[in-house]
């Protein structure tokens, strides 16, 4: 398959891309700084482009027989608009050209009234830093895009992981309907998950919680990445994951 991937240079993406390459695929990783992508194979063509213009995303789009996005941006104050705005020019992209499959990630924080994801300390402590504070913003325009991709007509699958880390590899994790009782996900778990989505329909126009439970971090070890990534990089940098 032709796999257009945006928001490829970031954290998450850069494993998808990686994983989506060692499946056989054709992949086309956008990026708003090329020159800084770490990855080179054979099947692979690196872009320069942007989320926030129509004509570099529908350029991308143009030929592909599926889309993942792992587009984000860290926390902010400010308002944030590349889950909308970015996925929107994505769709109508995707629209015009013909293509179906969409697969991106959201975060299981966008509906916490879904279920618990943790203990006290998490629920009482982390969740209601990240969701009310931190991420408030961030969120928000998640849940702006998620109705705007279960508008989309597309067949499409909205990833929901929670609270993201490393693995060295990709685990014995578990995918559900909405929601999944995990307060952690590995990034190869959820780039793994992404990418098991191309060849199956069984969560097309579903949103899918998916976690980790044979590996986690510590809590104080999420904590502080979550203060880190406050001052990691530009409100208006469309790119990496935050979940």
């Amino acid at each position: 398959m032709k796999i257009a991937v945006f928001g490829a240079n970031g954290p998450t993406g850069r494993i998808l891309t990686a994983q989506t390459l060692d499946a056989g695929h054709i992949v086309t990783a956008v990026t708003r700084r090329p020159h800084d992508f770490p990855l080179s194979a054979p099947g692979l063509s690196v872009v320069g482009a942007d989320a926030y213009n129509f004509a570099d995303v529908s350029a991308v789009v143009e030929g592909k027989d599926a889309v993942l996005s792992t587009l984000g941006v860290p926390y902010s104050r400010q308002p944030i608009t590349v889950y909308s705005v970015g996925t929107g020019n994505i769709i109508r992209a995707m629209g015009n050209h013909g293509v179906r499959r969409l697969v991106c990630v959201s975060s299981s924080a966008t509906d916490i009234s879904a279920g618990p994801h943790g203990g006290f300390l998490f629920e009482k402590v982390l969740q209601p830093l990240v969701t009310k504070l931190l991420g408030k913003t961030l969120y928000e325009d998640m849940r702006r895009m998620e109705s705007a991709v279960a508008a989309s007509g597309l067949d499409w699958t909205i990833m929901r992981p929670s609270g993201l880390f490393e693995t060295e590899s990709v685990t014995e994790y578990k995918m559900a309907v909405d929601y999944i009782n995990g307060t952690f996900t590995s990034r190869a778990d959820l780039a793994d998950s992404m990418l098991w989505q191309l060849t199956s329909d069984e969560f097309v126009r579903k949103n899918v919680a998916v976690a980790t439970f044979s590996q986690k971090p510590s809590l104080v070890q999420l904590l502080l990445r979550e203060a880190n990534s406050k001052k990691a990089a530009p409100d208006s940098v469309p790119e990496g994951n935050r979940s």
